[in-house]
């Protein structure tokens, strides 16, 4: 058995000791909610580097006291990302470590720091994953999906037409699905999982992930659906995610039991409601939540 050392929190990393030494950016997980979910050489690392990148300096100053981390902090966020970016590889260039952090999680994950870590490796900065927590990981395996094969795509589309072509993508995927969502928009995204993906889909709506009123929703579409809209108010950080078709579902690709086409859609109408075509177009804009304009295109294409 080979020798491990203990002194300094220096860890064994690839066959040598790791600590900061010399000019890198280091991109560390900080807690999604649950200040304890932070690891050892993430604090060693925040406390060694010459300045933390932060998305919000008041917000991680919270994480900073409660492990003593006196390190110079800087904003780093969505904003000022193209010139703070050049601003610190410069640093970097001339010596100094940084770390970045978020809000919560992991840098680069729905969160800023994608142009940054671009901007380093291309001025050959050494970019150092120190890992740690992420909200749409930790919703994952203890949602009771499969986690054998899952997607995770960041925010749904916050236009309806959008979102809905979205879900029409991953409807016949052999895989769970993982979305990020806000509290102000989580009903009616669900609303449109039922509408396009059938009530019977299982899902699970996991919120305030690893925080105190931490909560995990578990069923099919239209059943959660009806447990969301009781509630006086949803609140907090939200992580849907949709489970694969189960066996014997028809799947898109198949084209039996799919969504009829605009085309098919507006003959429907104007055959069941005897109006013109305009206005049985019309109507299908509305239900898809799309532009006339982009109905109308729809249409001539099925024509």
């Amino acid at each position: 058995m080979g020798d491990f050392s203990h002194d300094s929190g220096q860890t064994l990393a690839a066959g040598k000791l790791s600590h900061v030494s010399g000019p890198a950016l280091y991109l560390v997980g900080t807690p999604i909610g649950n200040l304890e979910d932070i690891t050892l050489r993430a604090v060693r690392v925040l406390k060694e580097v010459d300045v933390i990148a932060c998305e919000d300096t008041r917000h991680t100053q919270k994480l900073l006291n409660h492990y003593t981390i006196a390190t110079r902090t800087t904003s780093y966020h969505e904003h000022n990302e193209m010139t703070k970016s050049a601003e610190l590889v410069k640093e970097m260039q001339e010596g100094a470590s940084v770390a970045l952090v978020t809000d919560a999680g992991m840098p680069g994950i729905s969160d800023p720091g994608y142009r940054l870590i671009t901007v380093a490796i291309r001025h050959r900065v050494p970019v150092v994953p120190i890992p740690g927590p992420s909200a749409f990981l930790a919703a994952l395996v203890a949602s009771g999906l499969p986690t054998d094969s899952f997607r995770f795509s960041g925010f749904l589309p916050a236009k309806r037409g959008e979102r809905r072509a979205a879900l029409e993508a991953v409807k016949s995927s052999p895989g769970t699905q993982v979305f990020y969502e806000t509290p102000h928009r989580i009903v009616e995204s669900l609303a449109d999982v039922v509408e396009v993906l059938g009530d019977a889909r299982h899902v699970v709506i996991a919120r305030e992930v690893t925080k105190l009123h931490e909560e995990f929703l578990r069923g099919r579409a239209g059943e959660v659906l009806e447990n969301l809209k009781v509630k006086e108010a949803v609140k907090g950080e939200i992580t849907l995610l949709i489970g694969k078709p189960e066996e014997g579902e028809v799947s898109v690709a198949t084209g039996a039991l799919a969504r009829p086409s605009v085309r098919q859609r507006v003959q429907q109408i104007m055959a069941e409601e005897k109006v013109e075509e305009k206005t049985a177009l019309k109507k299908v804009a509305k239900e898809r939540g799309v532009s006339k304009s982009e109905a109308y295109r729809e249409l001539q294409r099925g024509k």
